[in-house]
């Protein structure tokens, strides 16, 4: 692992993007951090989100045999999830769901070597019947040309096909196609498909459906809709959702104005390792606000954040009045942070 170091009276800075962070706050020490901006919607294709395989995850009925299948598949059992796939497909050529078990377990090179032809493969025979989860796979895969050629139009019917018939991954994906075309149609279209992902629990889409409702895209300006799907988001373990949230709960929009939960919300994100959260909490650090003022937490966040490129001159200024001592127990704990709770 890189150690960070900290250097005479600042912090040794990595250079690199700030990531959507605004520009550094001039202000003294104890007057308030700046306040934060929503940052855009960047996850995009062809770097899709995939999600948890999920080709037969509706528990059978109490009158219907278990799903052996996936069963060891949700253990990590692959190979004798293959096998049992294979067994159904042979009793039953018309066994959707475990044609699109074997397309993943190739796709994925679980239990057998991967094979993204041969994923392709079955994922194109499932979707011939309908499967949800091969046509959004098979979606993904000719948006990305993996295991077919590359074919945008192909890729997105079939995702339009998997979204159809209740796919919340290509709802998502789908979403993320529409809303970077500019088109304010089009944004509308995809908050629309952003919404059947996100109440379905998909955190991303819950994020990405707050940032619209925040920026007034595709649907109208609303930071309250966009607080409560952010926080939705948060509880879901998506990580940009729960630093967007903490922001508008620091900043009182759309949720009553809370620092302290801010500061809670900064920290968990801060210690999965978000380079902006734990830019955010070494400022409430350094300035007092939301939690006791504490220039060493202040500084050693500081330096987490710039070990992945964040650099901040506030901070490098506000923590210019560390002892030794306390400059060695900030890159200490610095280095400690550096890698994700």
């Amino acid at each position: 692992m890189r150690r960070l170091t900290l250097v005479l009276a600042g912090l040794l800075l990595v250079s690199g993007p700030a990531r959507a962070v605004p520009p550094a706050d001039p202000k003294p020490a104890d007057s308030k951090p700046a306040a934060l901006e929503s940052k855009k919607i960047s996850r995009e294709l062809p770097t899709p989100y995939t999600g948890n395989f999920t080709g037969a995850a509706v528990p059978p009925a109490s009158s219907q045999p278990p799903d052996v299948a996936y069963g060891a598949y949700q253990r990590g059992q692959y190979i004798t999830a293959f096998r049992e796939a294979t067994k159904r497909i042979e009793a039953n050529p018309k066994d959707a769901a475990a044609m699109t078990l074997l397309g993943e377990l190739y796709n994925q090179g679980l239990g057998v070597p991967q094979n993204p032809v041969k994923a392709a493969e079955w994922y194109k025979v499932a979707a011939g019947l309908s499967d949800p989860a091969a046509l959004s796979s098979l979606g993904l895969m000719a948006l990305d040309g993996r295991g077919i050629p590359r074919d945008q139009k192909a890729g997105r019917r079939w995702l339009e096909q998997a979204a159809a018939l209740g796919s919340p991954t290509a709802a998502y994906n789908l979403g993320l196609i529409l809303v970077g075309t500019g088109n304010a149609a089009d944004e509308a279209e995809a908050a629309k498909q952003f919404r059947k992902a996100a109440e379905a629990e998909v955190g991303p889409a819950q994020h990405d459906l707050g940032v619209l409702y925040l920026q007034g895209r595709g649907v109208p300006k609303d930071p309250t809709q966009a607080a409560s799907w952010f926080r939705r988001a948060a509880d879901n373990g998506d990580l940009a959702g729960e630093v967007e949230f903490a922001i508008l709960l620091f900043n009182g929009t759309g949720v009553t104005k809370d620092e302290k939960a801010a500061a809670r919300y900064f920290l968990h994100a801060a210690r999965r390792g978000n380079a902006i959260a734990q830019n955010r909490i070494a400022r409430l650090y350094a300035a007092g606000r939301g939690v006791p003022k504490n220039l060493v937490e202040a500084a050693a966040w500081n330096l987490a954040a710039a070990g992945q490129g964040l650099s901040d001159a506030w901070l490098d200024q506000a923590v210019t009045g560390l002892t030794k001592d306390e400059k060695v127990r900030a890159e200490r704990l610095g280095n400690d942070r550096a890698e994700p709770q």
